[in-house]
């Protein structure tokens, strides 16, 4: 007797074929859920590396003080760490005695704050650690360089270009009224999203360029100009055109800043700072909060870039306008500043055009010789 087989129907409640709203927002809460454990796992990971490094140093420099472990000890020791672990590439000479300069740099910090766990370093890279103690001596600042380094996720590329452009000594540096036009905490958070001086480092520029000068090239070089404003800058327009009173305004630059939620106005002056220049933003704001403010938004910020400016004139222009805005200089490359003995070695733009000529001249010379000689060939 042969048995039927039972045709399975599918249930009811089983899983449709085509994906719902429903399991689209798990899988994403998953994914998220994953990132985040992968990140927590690189950060627990590197932070167990440096309370290694830490002990080691420690052990190190003890020896060293209490037993008289000379050079020579320690550069066997690091031989034969690296033979017993021949896997981690963290034992060579030269790292050995970066890790012994790593604990002795930190030693009385970390006892300040009883435990080094506690302290920004031992939540960055290697690397970035090794910057810090090959390119700055001060530990405060190698601190604030290494918080940063965590806030924003720096690599260790970007940690050198900040501290090659002396960030520390620059952020929150700018004249501002944001204290008494803006509330807290809003007033802090944009005072320190500006600089003093900006670093236009990309920028070749002659003593009396123009503001168009500046403009321009900030345009070029738009990646590294919103590399250097910082964090949250999102470029909006530029020349950005106002039709106000049956007139025409232009402002330099508008931006966008997403952290501090406002429209962010900045004027380019290849000049020292005048206090009609606060005039002339302080209308630009205006009329940016009237015609493209959102409900949502704080009040749109202006910064007056200028060429130079007196910090004293710059506060008392500021004093009792009831707009943020802030005034801070910048610097390029300028072409007068380099030395005198490069500049009489450089060409003249009429020296180039006649070895342009020159060159020109010769390969004539020697296109014709050329011609002749297969010419000559072909009658042979």
């Amino acid at each position: 007797m042969i048995k039927k087989r039972k045709v399975l129907t599918p249930r009811k409640n089983s899983s449709p074929s085509v994906p719902t709203q429903e399991y689209i927002q798990t899988l994403v809460d998953l994914k998220q859920y994953v990132q985040e454990a992968q990140i927590k796992a690189t950060f627990s990971a590197n932070k167990e590396l440096m309370c290694l490094y830490w002990s080691i140093g420690k052990i190190i420099n003890e020896k060293q003080t209490l037993s008289g472990w000379g050079t020579k000890l320690i550069e066997q020791l690091a031989e034969d760490l690296q033979n017993t672990f021949p896997g981690i590439g963290g034992f060579s000479r030269a790292n050995i005695f970066r890790i012994k300069a790593f604990f002795a740099s930190y030693e009385i910090v970390a006892q300040a704050v009883r435990q080094f766990e506690s302290l920004p370093i031992a939540m960055i890279p290697w690397g970035h650690n090794v910057v810090l103690i090959q390119k700055l001596k001060d530990i405060k600042q190698r601190l604030w360089y290494a918080q940063k380094a965590i806030e924003y996720g720096w690599s260790r590329s970007m940690l050198e270009t900040w501290i090659k452009s002396d960030l520390y000594n620059r952020e929150g540096k700018a004249i501002t009224n944001f204290k008494h036009t803006l509330p807290q905490p809003e007033s802090d958070m944009a005072h320190y999203s500006l600089k003093d001086p900006y670093i236009f480092d990309f920028l070749t520029l002659h003593e009396q360029h123009l503001e168009k000068d500046v403009e321009q090239g900030l345009i070029d070089h738009i990646q590294k100009f919103l590399l250097e404003l910082g964090e949250g800058f999102s470029f909006y327009g530029r020349q950005y055109h106002l039709e106000i009173g049956d007139k025409d305004y232009y402002i330099d630059l508008l931006f966008y800043h997403v952290k501090l939620r406002c429209f962010i106005v900045i004027e380019l002056k290849a000049r020292e700072f005048e206090p009609k220049d606060a005039g002339q933003i302080n209308f630009y704001l205006s009329a940016i909060d009237d015609l493209l403010r959102n409900p949502g938004d704080n009040p749109t910020i202006g910064l007056i870039l200028c060429k130079s400016k007196n910090n004293f004139t710059a506060e008392y222009a500021l004093r009792d306008i009831k707009k943020p805005i802030g005034v801070a200089g910048y610097e390029t490359i300028l072409v007068e500043s380099l030395p005198k003995n490069l500049k009489g070695s450089l060409p003249t733009i009429k020296e180039i055009e006649a070895e342009l000529k020159k060159q020109e001249m010769l390969l004539d010379i020697l296109t014709e010789e050329v011609k002749k000689k297969s010419k000559n060939k072909a009658k042979k």
